[in-house]
């Protein structure tokens, strides 16, 4: 099959077509568990050493399971090629200072995954890497916070984790000069897709609903050839390299990607509705929702919802413990994107190395919940929700 065939299809197509290159005649792509090949000759040596991305070498470089896992992602944004790693912060880490250097800056947006929060703020400094951050919804403050000649990277992160602050990807993606780059987990591309709005790189935590399933931890960056092979030239310095064995989970969550979000995101629409309104809840955060302060924004740049969404409780700290310690359906847990519906209280987790300032900054109250929505019945995650918040005493 051609480039051309398989960029032809709808995305449900891709994601089964694509990322079979080491397949042969198996339908299932097979394991590739070895570290290192055999060279037949000295001057076969040096070629495989020297050829960027190579497969066949030594699994640092590239594994053909692993790169067909960065095919079938590459398909699926409609990039040139994709680089895989060993967790999604090994690829934002990676391509981030992969592309910076001292003295270099980069617009970041104030509304970030904690991680991505704390690589800015006290990784980069260190290397004499300047950030100016802007709020997430001020698409004129990405613009005016660049400083020709100097700013290399533009980085945003939408839907931003936890809150669901959008930021409009056409507006930033027209920005001149510097490189952009999006963290697009919580959405991923059956959602939207940024490369089509002017950005770079596209970066996914592919530990979530990429693959799918609670078992692989992967991170992948796609965009334009040159760079992704930039990317990887500081990737096999680094060490970020992801497992054959993981990549094997996120090809085959890939497969159902398409099935599981257009679920998770009729649930996820159900359960924000039922939340918009009740008297224990003050704010239901997702893009789907009608009252979302930035539907139109939504409907322009998102195909779906998707799975996430978070409210904050009357109540506070106290009504957030009682009400993930009360689901029973549910789980307690801070990943994502996973067949099971998973409950978080970022104060207390994924936010809580944060500085109070920032997580205040950032939307994050005491009494905020996150819930990844899984594949259950809805009416089931409904119900349980319900009854927990019932438990929690929030609005009573």
């Amino acid at each position: 099959m051609t480039d051309e065939q398989e960029l032809s299809y709808h995305l449900e197509t891709r994601a089964i077509v694509a990322g079979r290159s080491a397949n042969g005649r198996s339908l299932s792509t097979p394991l590739w568990a070895t570290t290192t090949y055999e060279s037949a000759t000295i001057e076969e040596g040096r070629r495989l050493a020297t050829t960027p991305r190579v497969t066949e070498f030594y699994s640092r470089y590239g594994n053909p399971t692993v790169r067909a896992f960065e095919e079938a992602l590459a398909a699926l944004e409609g990039a040139e090629a994709a680089q895989a790693f060993g967790s999604g912060m090994g690829a934002v880490s990676s391509s981030v200072l992969a592309m910076c250097s001292q003295g270099d800056h980069i617009v970041a947006q104030s509304q970030l995954y904690s991680a991505t929060s704390l690589l800015f703020q006290m990784v980069c400094p260190r290397f004499g890497i300047d950030v100016t951050y802007v709020d997430a919804t001020d698409s004129e403050g990405f613009a005016a916070a660049v400083q020709p000649g100097r700013t290399r990277l533009i980085f945003v992160e939408t839907p931003a984790n936890p809150v669901m602050q959008l930021v409009d990807l056409e507006a930033v993606g027209a920005i001149p000069g510097p490189i952009k780059v999006v963290d697009s987990t919580f959405a991923g591309p059956m959602i939207q897709r940024p490369l089509a709005h002017g950005f770079d790189l596209v970066v996914h935590s592919a530990t979530k609903s990429l693959a799918g399933h609670n078992d692989a931890t992967l991170g992948v960056v796609a965009g334009a050839e040159d760079l992704i092979q930039w990317i990887w030239s500081y990737h096999t310095i680094h060490g970020a390299v992801a497992s054959p064995f993981d990549a094997l989970n996120g090809l085959r969550g890939i497969r159902t990607l398409g099935v599981r979000i257009r679920q998770q995101s009729e649930s996820a629409l159900r359960l924000a509705e039922a939340l918009d309104g009740h008297e224990g809840v003050l704010r239901v955060n997702y893009p789907g929702l009608e009252s979302h302060p930035q539907r139109d924004l939504a409907k322009r740049q998102m195909d779906m919802g998707g799975g996430m969404l978070s409210f904050d409780l009357a109540g506070g700290l106290e009504a957030g413990r009682r009400f993930v310690e009360s689901v029973h359906l549910a789980h307690v847990a801070t990943s994502l994107g996973g067949t099971e519906t998973l409950m978080t209280h970022p104060a207390s987790t994924t936010a809580a190395n944060l500085p109070d300032e920032d997580r205040e900054m950032m939307g994050i109250g005491e009494g905020l919940v996150r819930v990844s929505v899984g594949l259950e019945h809805p009416d089931d995650i409904i119900a349980d929700v319900m009854q927990a918040l019932a438990a929690s005493g929030a609005g009573s």
